[in-house]
């Protein structure tokens, strides 16, 4: 069964999200010792909303400094892992760029192996780490998932659109849809930068979301989408959301 839920960045925007009764919140978990002094809360919230948590980490950095993604990088998401535990999260999105159009093959396998340690990491504490689709197409992690069986992918529509003149999520859902293990929708109006990437509600830009979403669910894919909007959008996007995908 597809479930709906909202991004929450702050402990505010949980709070927002469980009062709109969100069965989930994917929460920003950033830095490590922040955490640990908002996990009271966090565990205030989600039992005063009866709601659970996925976990979104951070961006790692440079993505060719592999030997700076290794000394801090790598520990603070274990971290953050481990924490995510605590907080009963079992499904986390991880960023970890390694588009083959300009990353070398050399930096690409040194940092599949990096990716391996914390997805084995994350499958002991009984957490899936999906890593998110930033300009990749599927190609691009082919290796990542030839190589660590039990990666999963956050299948970032939105990202979709940005650097192509297809979106991307119909290469990754034709090719490597086994591996979708969540979604994240917002809209934009493509573009080719980080400040094209806009987050709009749903009908605010031009992202074929019927047709994509119909593909999806052609697939049979039945897990969790989150809303990457802002909380004045969710109400509209969660909509558009549903008639879409009960047309799919």
């Amino acid at each position: 069964m597809i479930i709906i839920g909202a991004r929450a960045h702050t402990l505010e925007e949980i709070d927002e999200v469980g009062r709109m009764g969100y069965p989930y919140a994917e929460i920003s978990l950033d830095d490590p010792d922040e955490i640990e002094d908002q996990l009271p809360d966090l565990l205030r919230l989600q039992e005063s909303y009866g709601i659970a948590y996925i976990a979104h980490y951070p961006n790692e950095g440079n993505p060719f400094d592999v030997d700076g993604l290794k000394i801090g990088f790598v520990p603070k998401i274990k971290r953050l892992i481990d924490m995510s535990a605590r907080l009963d999260i079992h499904k986390a999105t991880i960023h970890f760029w390694m588009d083959r159009r300009w990353a070398p093959p050399e930096l690409v396998e040194q940092k599949i192996g990096l990716l391996k340690a914390m997805v084995a990491h994350a499958k002991d504490r009984d957490i899936v780490l999906c890593i998110e689709n930033l300009s990749e197409r599927f190609e691009s992690f082919a290796p990542a998932f030839e190589t660590i069986e039990d990666l999963r992918m956050t299948l970032d529509i939105g990202h979709g659109q940005l650097l192509s003149k297809v979106n991307t999520s119909i290469g990754f859902i034709e090719n490597v849809f086994e591996r979708i293990a969540h979604v994240h929708v917002h809209d934009n109006w493509g573009g080719t930068g980080v400040r094209d990437d806009l987050h709009l509600g749903l009908g605010q830009g031009i992202i074929d979301y019927p047709g994509i979403l119909s593909l999806l669910c052609g697939k049979g894919y039945d897990a969790t989408i989150t809303m990457e909007v802002k909380p004045a959008d969710m109400l509209q996007t969660s909509r558009l959301l549903q008639q879409y995908l009960y047309k799919s």
